[in-house]
C-alpha cells in the first residue's frame, strides 16, 4: 500500500508576524495566508483521496488473505488497517473542510479590510506632506 503523495519541502511561515500593521503589509499578509491555506487545501484534498484508496486496498487485501485460507489473525490485522485508514480519512476530510473554511474567511477578511481602509491608504500614500501615524489623534 504505497502512497502517491510526495513529501513537500518545509516552507517558512506564510506571513511573518512582525507587528507591521500598515495597510499594504496587512493586505500582503492576508494574501499570503490565503494562498497558503488554498495550497494546504489542495494537498489535503489529495491526501483524502489517497487515504481512501489505501483503505480500499487494505479491505481488498483482507478479503484476499481470507480467501487464501491464511490464519484468521492476518485477516483481522489487515482488516484493522483498512478500518484505521477509513477513520483517518474521515479526520483528514474534517481538516480539509476546516482549511477551506479558514481560507474563505481569510479572503473575505482581506476584502473587508480593503473596503474599510483602502481609500484611506490611497489618500495617505498620495500626499506629499507627512500624515500623522495611526493613533495620533487618540490623545
Amino acid at each position: 500500500m504505497s502512497s502517491d503523495l510526495a513529501p513537500r519541502p518545509s516552507a517558512a511561515a506564510p506571513a511573518v508576524a512582525d507587528g507591521d500593521n500598515r495597510y499594504k503589509a496587512v493586505q500582503d499578509k492576508l494574501d499570503a495566508l490565503g494562498h497558503a491555506l488554498d495550497d494546504a487545501g489542495l494537498g489535503l484534498e489529495e491526501l483524502v483521496r489517497s487515504v481512501r484508496r489505501n483503505a480500499k486496498r487494505a479491505e481488498d487485501a483482507a478479503r484476499d488473505v481470507d480467501n487464501a485460507g491464511l490464519d484468521g489473525k492476518f485477516v483481522e490485522l489487515t482488516s484493522n488497517v483498512g478500518v484505521a485508514l477509513g477513520g483517518a480519512g474521515v479526520q483528514v476530510k474534517k481538516l480539509y473542510e476546516t482549511a477551506q473554511e479558514t481560507a474563505d474567511l481569510t479572503h473575505e477578511t482581506k476584502r473587508t479590510h480593503s473596503k474599510l481602509y483602502g481609500a484611506l491608504d490611497d489618500i495617505r500614500s498620495n500626499r506629499r506632506e507627512k500624515t500623522p501615524r495611526p493613533g495620533f489623534f487618540n490623545h
